[in-house]
């Protein structure tokens, strides 16, 4: 097997330790920032690397896969997410493609549970009042939020992230519905019922939103689909593009939603101005997998991919390639 030291393109600062476990054994092009690479910066530097480790700021086009030359054998996505990624463009050029699913799932479903508690209790507002130094006192009808206990759950997107939110709501004895495109097998366990989607926004007080941005789902909550929810819904929004934040907004502005949560945004690092003008929307910046242990294991993995990729095995957690159309 080959066992010579390969250049790998790492295009942002890793959590402590990832990095020299990949340079102990191959050499490192390391974008030593917190920051994306700007994009000429990031053509030249994948420039006849064998592997780059790519975040979600780094678009994998024609374009990157060009600048790397034939040499490149893996983009190892530093992400559970791939849509920043041409995989049809990889699979061309025999570019094999990883990402970090599982190691996220459980860290981000305990955030979407903390946003799904905050917006519904109305904490983030509450804070802000506090700290305003704005008077206020106690009283009977003095921000009102919803109770979670028993209420009604959807869920878009019952992937792992998904199911892992379904079990936290057990916990709040939720009535849980879902919608995929297809029912899943069995979510017996779990007490959960695949629902059309429509039906399922016209049940559901309270609404998660998981299912990973393609295509098919940019988009898919605009506001017509927003106005099913029943009357002082909560909606938390884990995933970008998928959710029209405008529209979001909109049903904020006018009292249809008591309160919204958003962590991963449409064009992040940029917020959208309608939401944040919203004091019942709880903006978190991009915060899912955001625990040291987590940002460890999903480096590790993508580090696992590329060193097994260049000695001549296959990959731990390779991407599928999206279905015909």
């Amino acid at each position: 097997m080959p066992s010579h030291r390969r250049s790998i393109l790492v295009t942002r600062r890793l959590a402590p330790g990832v990095s020299e476990r990949l340079g102990a054994a191959h050499d490192l092009v390391l974008h030593d920032s917190d920051r994306a690479m700007p994009r000429a910066e990031l053509l030249d530097a994948v420039r006849g690397t064998s592997a780059a480790l790519t975040t979600l700021d780094d678009r994998v086009d024609g374009e990157f896969l060009d600048a790397a030359g034939p040499g490149l054998r893996i983009v190892a996505n530093h992400a559970v997410g791939l849509h920043n990624v041409d995989l049809a463009a990889c699979a061309a050029r025999g570019v094999l493609v990883s990402n970090t699913p599982g190691v996220l799932t459980e860290a981000t479903a305990d955030l979407a549970m903390a946003l799904l508690l905050g917006a519904a209790r109305r904490i983030g507002e509450g804070e802000r009042r506090v700290r305003s130094g704005v008077p206020w006192s106690w009283s009977p009808n003095f921000m009102l939020g919803t109770t979670l206990t028993g209420a009604s759950l959807g869920i878009v997107g019952m992937g792992q992230i998904g199911r892992a939110v379904a079990r936290r709501a057990l916990g709040f004895s939720m009535r849980i519905g879902y919608h995929n495109r297809n029912p899943l097998p069995t979510t017996q366990e779990l007490g959960a019922s695949w629902r059309p989607l429509d039906a399922l926004l016209a049940e559901s007080s309270l609404l998660v939103v998981s299912c990973p941005l393609s295509e098919q789902t940019r988009g898919l909550l605009d506001a017509q689909r927003l106005s099913r929810l029943p009357r002082g819904a909560v909606v938390v929004s884990i995933t970008a593009g998928v959710v029209d934040e405008d529209a979001l907004a909109a049903a904020l502005d006018s009292g249809a939603l008591l309160a919204a949560a958003v962590d991963n945004h449409t064009d992040e690092p940029a917020v959208n101005t309608a939401l944040l003008g919203q004091e019942r929307a709880v903006l978190t910046p991009h915060l899912g997998s955001a625990t040291v242990e987590t940002r460890i294991a999903m480096g590790n993995l993508a580090t696992d991919n590329i060193l097994a990729v260049l000695s001549g095995r296959p990959a731990l957690t390779p991407a599928a390639l999206p279905p015909a159309r």
